[in-house]
This record gives C-alpha cells, sequence and structure tokens, in this order.
C-alpha cells in the first residue's frame, strides 16, 4: 500500500508542472492558488460528506489545519511561485529537494526521532544526483540580488512545507486523517489568499479557456486532492524524512515528461545523476539490520 501511495504521488507531482505553466498568464498567481485549493477543499467537503466519512475536529485540531493551511497551502506556494520569477526551475528543484533533509532535521527537533543514518546518505544522494541533472541549467545561471533573492525564496517555501509535514504528522497522531485535516487546511489556505488578495488589490481575473480552465482542474484535483491526501498518508506511516523523498524523484518524472513536451536532451552527466537518485531511493526505503544479540556464555 505505501509503495502504491508513494508511486501515485510521485507521478501526480511529476506532471503538475505542465498545468502549473499554464496557469501562468493574464490571472494573478495569488489568485489562481487561491482558486486551486477553494476547488480542491470544496471536492474534499463534497466527497466526505457523502460518504459520511468527515471527522468532527477539536479546538486544538482546527488550530493545527490553520496553520498547516498557512504553511502548506498558502505561504508555500506563494514563495516558489515567485522564486520563479528570478532563478531557473531546476535551481528550484533542487532546493526543494532539500525536504528530505528538513524534514529529517525537524523531527528530531520536535518530535525527538532519531535520524537514520540510511535517510540522510540517501537524501544525500538524490541531491547530488539532482545537482548532476540539473547542472547546464545552474551553471549557466550568474549569480545576482535577484537570484539571492529568488534562493531565499525556495528555502523558505522548502522550509513551510516541511512545516506543514510536521503538522500533518501531529494531526495524524491525534487520530485525525489526512482526508479531513486537508479539506479544513486548504479550506483555510485558500481564506487566506482569498484576503490577501483583497488587502495588496490583487484583482480576481479569471481565463474561460480550454488551457486555463483544464489545468485549474488537473491541480485542484489530482495535484492536490488526491497527491497532497497521498503524501500526507505516506507522512502519517512513514515518517515525515521517508516521505519527502518524492520531492527528489518527481523533478526526475518531470524530465522524463520534458523529453516529448518540450525536447529534454538526456546527457551523460543527467543519466549519471538519474542514478544516483535511484541509489538514493533504495537507500531511504531500505530497513535498517537489526543489531545481533551477543549471547553470553
Amino acid at each position: 500500500m505505501n509503495i502504491s501511495l508513494y508511486l501515485l504521488t510521485v507521478l501526480i507531482w511529476g506532471t503538475t508542472w505542465i498545468a502549473l505553466k499554464m496557469q501562468l498568464g493574464d490571472v494573478a498567481i495569488t489568485a489562481s492558488i487561491a482558486y486551486r485549493f477553494g476547488l480542491a477543499a470544496l471536492v474534499l467537503f463534497a466527497f466526505l460528506l457523502l460518504t459520511g466519512r468527515l471527522q468532527r475536529l477539536d479546538r486544538r485540531g482546527q488550530t493545527l489545519c490553520l496553520l498547516q493551511g498557512l504553511a502548506l497551502f498558502c505561504l508555500n506556494f506563494i514563495c516558489f511561485y515567485n522564486a520563479s520569477r528570478w532563478i531557473p526551475s531546476g535551481l528550484i528543484a533542487v532546493i526543494f529537494s532539500m525536504a528530505t533533509l528538513w524534514n529529517s532535521l525537524n523531527s528530531w527537533l520536535f518530535f525527538k526521532q532519531k535520524i537514520s543514518a540510511n535517510v540522510l546518505i540517501g537524501g544525500g544522494f538524490g541531491l547530488l544526483g539532482l545537482g548532476f541533472l540539473f547542472w547546464p541549467e545552474l551553471a549557466g545561471h550568474e549569480a545576482s540580488r535577484e537570484s539571492l533573492l529568488g534562493i531565499g525564496l525556495a528555502m523558505l517555501g522548502t522550509l513551510c512545507f516541511s512545516a506543514g509535514n510536521m503538522l500533518s504528522s501531529l494531526q495524524q497522531k491525534a487520530g485525525f486523517r489526512p482526508l479531513t485535516t486537508n479539506a479544513w487546511s486548504m479550506l483555510y489556505g485558500a481564506l487566506m489568499l482569498v484576503a490577501l488578495c483583497v488587502v495588496m488589490g490583487t484583482p480576481f481575473g479569471f481565463e474561460w479557456t480550454t488551457r486555463y480552465v483544464g489545468s485549474l482542474l488537473f491541480l485542484a484535483i489530482p495535484g492536490s486532492v488526491i497527491g497532497f491526501t497521498a503524501y500526507l498518508t505516506l507522512v502519517g506511516r512513514m515518517g515525515p524524512e521517508r516521505a519527502a523523498y518524492c520531492t527528489v524523484l518527481f523533478p526526475v518524472v518531470a524530465l522524463n515528461i520534458s523529453v516529448f513536451a518540450e525536447g529534454y536532451q538526456w546527457t551523460t552527466a543527467a543519466l549519471f545523476g538519474l542514478a544516483l537518485v535511484m541509489v538514493g531511493n533504495v537507500l531511504v526505503f531500505r530497513k535498517p539490520r537489526p543489531k545481533a544479540e551477543v549471547e553470553v556464555a
């Protein structure tokens, strides 16, 4: 079951980048994100009410959902969308993949969970592999004030993503299921984005085109309802540090799709990087060997 959820998350999040590019246009970024999570919350609530699966949350549960909405479905996306204005998508992918290490560190800080050596080593292999995969794009990018700002925003977005993982882990330990908590968190995130648009004077435009509406539906339902539910379920089952290795693998899926969609060409360095990512994947999911018991004569 865990492998199926893992593969589903990687495949969905590895394809959402196409829909994200289709969203860029006349509609303000903040408004598009609000539409995405508002629609996703509506779909989730409708499903939960029709199936009788909506859990009742206490005050603590609602507070955690509010914080998760702020971190995972609001600030996270604002940071990454704006970072893409100043730095290459490849660099953003590398920075976002540091979620594996952030989650390991935050699990140790907040939950006192021991950091597994194979998770750290596997995460290191994955990051190194992504470096080789995106090296041509990274090497050709000159440092500037704008690029530093973009890197800072991408790092902040990754930290927000990791914070959302920790909050989801707390919710699941309290017995709240991801379907219910995601519904409330996405609703809170959408409302905060709407409030931000009002405060900033951002117009609520919309494009009634097949391109925009189709990409919005894909991002809201497979990308958010299914993708985030599958991923956060993995956070509860496998732990945040192992689940976050999805962030290393989905750029690899995106590159393979780019071969057909944008004419991306594999290089020797990129293939070597892919091999490192695969090795990292094996290390992250390898169960540590139990320590042999020493018999006392």
